[in-house]
């Protein structure tokens, strides 16, 4: 069932194909059943009225026979009654060869209009019934060929009673012997001399007519059953002209997402599928063409932003060298040629690490970066981190409270770029803390690791958390140029982040603080599997 659901999930031939077969299914059903209902309904019409005029026909038959055997004696009527129901019923017996001429005449007559009307047919039943109340002491209850009595229904032969015309109903004909037949009962009330009321049934079995409507509801599936594989291969080969070149198109555009454009479909005619495979193949030239000239572009951005790199690292280490020659002799000069002094050395820092950062985005963005992995404690590094900001965090009045859930966590990574990311990251707590403690927190699993770096000041909102690794964006711009932010500190850690398989997730809430959560495998080249810190801290309530 589910490898049938994911092909009709997965293909559109197989869709269209199964949805097309499953209307024309439901179609051909609904028209089959009102055909077999109409084919039904009109056999069983034409052989009810047939069944009503020779039941119509037996019957005053028999009357009338009865009639002028009126004067006969009760034993030639009840001889009368035998053979008339052994003529309906087909048989032959011939029992009391010594009946007297009347008799005889009347006899014969019933079996020849009994012969005329079944011909080769299967035999009518006939059953006398004495009607309730019949008080007579001659009783004619006979039935031809062992029919069971209980076969007529009370309903029926009180419809009979009730009636001066006949009475019918379709009923199941059950015989003394076993078998039971699906049939039809046509019943009068009649006289019969000196016997008093009866009921005179005539019974026709339906084998032949439920054979033909059996036979006629198989040709009926037989006939739906080629509709729906005629259909089905139709819609099939159909389907294919329209399919096929959409696959095409679905390959070729999978080949793109691996580089190639070279590829192109196949137009052979000028329908609407050859118009969408033109366009197609247009809009391939066009993306190669925009993807060679963009990849060209930033190949050039990248190398220019190199080599300016580069080209600045030789005029600042001798602007650095100057600089240090002049600040040295500050106390020397007057106060504001002193802070100028002072004020350079700043800006010459900032310029370096500026030139770092450029440097180290330019390897990320020509993927030249590799890792240099190697086995430390990165608890051990946490609290170096921690002890070599320290100054800085007292500056901006606040602490750095580390709680790991081990003394020791030992990992393979890259202890450089770990180090920076953990720089980074308290870095921006204790510029943005606002005078409050920060929460550093360490929790490990046989596979991950992460870190939390939770602190409670100014927060951001959350149409800046979608920036905050931005290049060069900054969430307060005035705030970090005083402070000689680069904006590139969190982009670059989050792609030291993703070098290892790892990720870095940012939240805040403004006035609530920010919580930066760094998670990573324990082994370099693995793939983190759990997020160990939730992102929300715990401390947070709306």
């Amino acid at each position: 069932m589910n490898r049938i659901s994911s092909i009709f999930r997965n293909s559109l031939a197989a869709k269209v194909i199964i949805s097309t077969v499953v209307l024309c299914l439901s179609v051909i059903y609904i028209a089959g059943s009102a055909l077999n209902s109409q084919l039904s309904l009109g056999i069983k019409k034409v052989n009810l009225q047939s069944s009503i005029v020779d039941a119509r026909s037996t019957i005053f038959n028999a009357e009338y026979r009865l009639v002028l055997a009126q004067d006969q004696k009760d034993a030639a009527v009840r001889k009368v009654i035998d053979d008339m129901i052994s003529s309906a019923a087909s048989l032959t017996t011939n029992e009391n060869a010594q009946e007297d001429a009347a008799v005889r005449k009347v006899i014969n007559d019933v079996i020849s209009s009994a012969a005329s009307l079944t011909k080769n047919e299967n035999a009518r039943e006939i059953v006398f019934l004495r009607s309730p109340g019949n008080t007579r002491k001659l009783n004619y209850d006979i039935t031809s060929n062992l029919v069971d009595t209980k076969s007529i229904s009370e309903s029926l032969s009180e419809q009979v009673r009730k009636s001066d015309d006949i009475g019918l109903s379709y009923m199941t004909i059950e015989y003394l012997n076993g078998p039971r037949v699906p049939g039809l009962a046509i019943g009068k009330k009649i006289i019969i001399p000196n016997a008093g009321k009866y009921e005179m049934y005539v019974l026709y079995p339906l084998a032949n007519q439920n054979t033909t409507l059996n036979l006629i509801q198989s040709y009926l599936f037989l006939t739906g059953l080629f509709l729906i594989i005629l259909i089905g291969l139709i819609t099939w080969l159909v389907v294919r002209q329209v399919v096929r070149p959409v696959r095409q198109a679905a390959l070729i555009a999978t080949q793109f997402t691996t580089g190639d454009f070279s590829q192109r479909m196949n137009v052979r005619s000028a329908d609407e599928i050859s118009t969408l495979g033109r366009a197609f193949n247009e809009m391939a030239e066009s993306l190669e063409k925009q993807i060679a000239r963009l990849e060209n572009l930033s190949a050039v951005q990248q190398r220019f932003v190199s080599d300016v790199s580069h080209e600045l690292r030789t005029p600042l280490t001798t602007l650095r060298m100057a600089s240090e020659v002049i600040n040295s002799a500050r106390q020397d000069f007057d106060p504001t040629v002193a802070r100028s002094a002072e004020l350079m050395v700043a800006q010459l820092d900032r310029f370096e690490r500026l030139l770092e950062d450029l440097l180290e985005i330019s390897r990320f963005d020509a993927q030249v970066a590799v890792l240099e992995a190697v086995e430390f404690d990165l608890v051990a590094l946490t609290h170096r981190c921690a002890q070599d900001l320290e100054l800085v965090a007292q500056e901006r009045s606040t602490k750095l409270r580390i709680y790991s859930i081990a003394e020791s966590l030992v990992i393979r990574a890259d202890i450089r770029r770990i180090e920076r990311i953990l720089r980074n990251l308290f870095f921006n707590a204790i510029d943005h803390s606002e005078e409050k403690p920060i929460a550093v927190t360490i929790i490990a699993s046989d596979e991950d690791v992460a870190i939390g770096v939770r602190d409670f000041g100014v927060g951001l909102d959350e149409s800046t958390l979608v920036r905050v690794f931005d290049r060069f964006w900054r969430a307060d711009p005035s705030r970090a140029r005083v402070r000689g932010g680069t904006g590139l500190g969190l982009s670059i850690a989050l792609e030291d982040a993703r070098l290892h398989n790892g990720e870095l997730d940012a939240w805040g809430r403004p006035g609530k603080g920010a919580h930066f959560v760094l998670t990573l495998p324990r082994q370099a080249g693995a793939v983190i599997t759990s997020r160990l810190i939730k992102l929300q801290p715990d401390d947070f309530h709306l």
